[in-house]
């Protein structure tokens, strides 16, 4: 059965991911699934954030995340979050899961005392904003450390792992993969899981919209996100292997 789109009901949207999007950040990404489109900056920053100084934290870095959906990258006019002067409880959370996303596959001891500021801004939503951004901002991430890389400011590449995401549901009995917009906010149950390329999964965000849903559902929507992560993550190491063959024959 066709989905709003025509796709399979196990069928991600059409992912492109252009690099050097912009030019001034270490790594810039505009990642496209669908409809949905992302920009993902990471910017080198040297020096650790007040906490790890605080704690007494030594040659250790960090990696963080900011996330914003520009005013018309919806229907009707959002907001700038900043003229009301405070973060939306969303925003903060979406930020947040980025930040430890990014986190679960970097070496912070190989950045040295450095920060990484992960920017993800959406110019364009149709739902799975935050998946699209952890999926681009790993490449961004990349990029930004091979950045040190290539300057001699650090040995090792700090990436141990891919990490990207997708979200999956439940809409009229039928698990699907990669919800848009109006699957998205129609679906009995809407989840959100994030993975690393070894299949560990760093989180999973699942609700209930309308009915509770049962384990073998649970299970089901699961593999089906897996799927899709497998997809994603061959094409990030697609992107990457070039980099990585360099970095290898340097060591």
């Amino acid at each position: 059965m066709k989905r709003i789109d025509r796709r399979e009901l196990d069928q991600m949207r059409p992912v492109r991911i252009e690099r050097n999007y912009i030019k001034h950040p270490e790594g810039s990404v505009l990642i496209s699934v669908g409809d949905t489109k992302v920009i993902c900056n990471a910017s080198v920053e040297n020096g650790q954030p007040r906490f790890m100084k605080e704690q007494n934290i030594r040659n250790r870095g960090w990696v963080t995340a900011e996330y914003s959906m520009l005013p018309r990258s919806t229907s009707e006019r959002m907001r700038r979050e900043v003229t009301s002067g405070r973060i939306g409880g969303r925003t903060q959370e979406i930020q947040r899961l980025i930040g430890r996303s990014l986190r679960a596959i970097t070496d912070l001891d190989a950045l040295g005392e450095r920060t990484i500021w992960i920017d993800c801004d959406v110019i364009q939503a149709d739902g799975g904003t935050r998946t699209a951004a952890i999926t681009g901002a790993f490449i961004a991430l990349w990029d930004a450390c091979k950045f040190l890389i290539d300057r001699r400011r650090i040995k090792d590449l700090p990436i141990i792992d891919n990490i990207a995401a997708t979200s999956v549901g439940i809409l009229d009995n039928r698990p699907m993969l990669d919800l848009c917009y109006v699957e998205d906010s129609n679906a009995e149950v809407d989840m959100n899981i994030i993975m690393t390329g070894k299949g560990k999964i760093v989180e999973v965000q699942g609700t209930a919209e309308k009915e509770p849903f049962t384990k073998t559902e649970l299970n089901e929507i699961l593999e089906l996100g897996e799927s899709g992560i497998r997809d994603l993550i061959r094409l990030q190491k697609k992107l990457v292997i070039e980099d990585l063959n360099e970095v290898n024959s340097c060591d």
